[in-house]
C-alpha cells in the first residue's frame, strides 16, 4: 500500500499521473464540528498505480496534486463528485476538470437515482465492500492497514468501473449526456460560500419584499459569523429562527429579545447588534435588497390525472431506453408540462430529454398518444392521423 508522506514522492506520482487518461479521486474529511471541511485523506489511483496522500503530514505541499486535479488532459473520475469537488475548491480555488462522475453516468446507464457507490460496485463488479470503517475518525493517526485499505477501495474500485461504463455509455450513445451535465458541477459558483446569497438554500415561507429583504440579511450574517468562527450554521443560528427574524423583522435589540427560537446568548451577545444593524438596513432599502423572486404561476385545478398520465409516460419511455426516470424529468418538470404544456421552462422540454420524453410527452397533451393496458400492461402508442 502506497502511501505517500514525502514531497518527493508526491510530485512523482503527480508527474507520472499526468500522463495518464485518467485520475480516480475520492476524500475523507470530518465536517460536523465545523463550516469547513477538514480534509483528512486523498485516494488516487491511475491505471497504472494507487496511492494514498496524508494531507495532515506535516510539510507536505499538496499544490502538484492541485494542479493535476486543473490539468485538461487527464479526467477526473469520481463517485457522487459534489462534496470532494466542494473540498478541492475549498483548499485550492479551482474545480477540478474535466469531470466524470460515476453516480451519474449510472442513472444513464439505468441504475436508480442517486445510486450509492457500493450498490454499483456490487452491481457492475460483483464486489461488496466491506462497511467497517465506515465512521472512522479520519483525523486519527495513526489509521490501521484495514481503514486504508477501505479508503483506498474508493478509487481502486473505481478505476476498474471507468473504462467499462464510459464504452458502454458511448456504444449507446448518451456520453454526451453525461458530459452534459457535468457542466453545472464544474460551475465554481455552486461551491462559493456568498453570505448575500445564503438566502438561496432555504425554503422561502412568503413572498412579501420585507420578509425577502429580512431573510437576505439574516442568513448573510449568520454565514458571515458561521465562517469567522468556522462552525456549522446551526451552531450560529437554526433555520426556523431565521424565519421567525424574516417574518417579525427586529429593528432592535429590544424586538429580537422576543423572537422565538432566537437563542438566549445570541440575544445577549455582542452580534446581535450587527444581526439588528444588518435588517434594519435591508428594510430601509427593500427595493435595493430584497431578492427577486420569480412570479409564482397559477396552477390549473385538476390536473392530478395528467399528472399521473405523464408519470406513467415517463416511466414507460425510461424503462425502454433503460434510464433512470429522473434523469430525464422531475417531478416539477412534470407538474409544469402538464399545466403549460411547450411554454414550460423545463429540462426535460430540452436536448435529449426532448427526444427521450418531452416530444411524447406534449404529444399526449394533444391528444396524439394514447394509452391502453395489453395482457395486464399499460402501452402508450402514437394515434394515426
Amino acid at each position: 500500500m502506497n502511501i505517500i508522506r514525502t514531497q518527493k514522492v508526491l510530485e512523482g506520482f503527480c508527474t507520472a499521473a499526468a500522463s495518464q487518461a485518467f485520475l480516480c479521486a475520492d476524500t475523507e474529511f470530518i465536517h460536523e464540528k465545523t463550516f469547513f471541511a477538514r480534509l483528512c485523506l486523498i485516494q488516487a489511483a491511475t491505471p497504472e498505480t494507487e496511492v494514498i496522500i496524508d494531507p495532515l503530514q506535516t510539510g507536505l505541499d499538496l499544490v502538484p496534486f492541485l494542479e493535476l486535479l486543473s490539468n485538461p488532459g487527464v479526467v477526473k473520475v469520481m463517485h457522487a463528485a459534489r462534496q470532494d469537488m466542494g473540498i478541492f475548491y475549498q483548499i485550492n480555488g479551482k474545480v477540478p476538470a474535466p469531470l466524470f462522475d460515476t453516480q451519474v453516468a449510472a442513472m444513464a446507464l439505468g441504475y436508480g437515482p442517486s445510486t450509492g457507490y457500493a450498490t454499483l460496485v456490487k452491481g457492475r463488479l460483483k464486489r461488496d465492500l466491506d462497511k467497517n470503517a465506515r465512521l472512522t475518525d479520519w483525523a486519527h493517526r495513526p489509521l490501521s492497514r484495514e481503514q486504508l485499505s477501505y479508503a483506498l477501495g474508493d478509487v481502486t474500485h473505481l478505476r476498474d468501473m471507468y473504462p467499462d461504463m464510459r464504452a458502454e455509455l458511448e456504444n449507446r450513445g448518451r456520453l454526451q449526456w453525461v458530459m452534459e451535465e457535468m457542466g453545472p458541477m464544474l460551475d465554481p459558483k455552486l461551491y462559493e460560500n456568498v453570505p448575500e446569497r445564503a438566502w438561496e438554500g432555504l425554503r422561502l415561507r412568503s413572498s412579501k419584499r420585507p420578509y425577502l429583504a429580512a431573510l437576505k440579511a439574516a442568513a448573510a450574517w449568520r454565514e458571515r459569523r458561521a465562517i469567522e468562527k468556522d462552525v456549522p450554521r446551526r451552531h450560529i443560528l437554526g433555520d426556523d429562527a431565521l424565519h421567525v427574524i424574516a417574518t417579525q423583522q427586529p429593528r432592535d435589540l429590544s424586538t429580537l429579545a422576543k423572537a422565538r427560537g432566537v437563542p438566549d446568548g445570541l440575544k445577549r451577545s455582542r452580534a446581535a447588534g450587527q444581526l439588528v444593524q444588518d435588517i434594519r438596513a435591508a428594510l430601509e432599502n427593500i427595493d435595493g435588497y430584497a431578492p427577486e423572486v420569480p412570479a409564482h404561476r397559477q396552477m390549473p385545478p385538476n390536473l392530478g390525472p395528467l399528472v399521473e398520465m405523464l408519470r406513467t409516460l415517463l416511466r414507460l419511455r425510461t424503462e425502454y431506453q433503460d434510464i433512470a426516470p429522473l434523469m430525464v424529468a422531475s417531478a416539477r418538470d412534470i407538474e409544469q408540462i402538464a399545466a403549460f404544456g411547450d411554454e414550460a421552462d423545463v429540462p426535460a422540454l430540452r436536448g435529449w430529454r426532448r427526444e427521450v420524453f418531452g416530444e411524447d410527452a406534449l404529444a399526449l397533451l394533444k391528444g396524439q398518444i394514447a394509452m391502453r393496458l395489453e395482457n395486464g400492461e399499460v402501452v402508450a402508442e402514437r394515434i394515426s392521423s
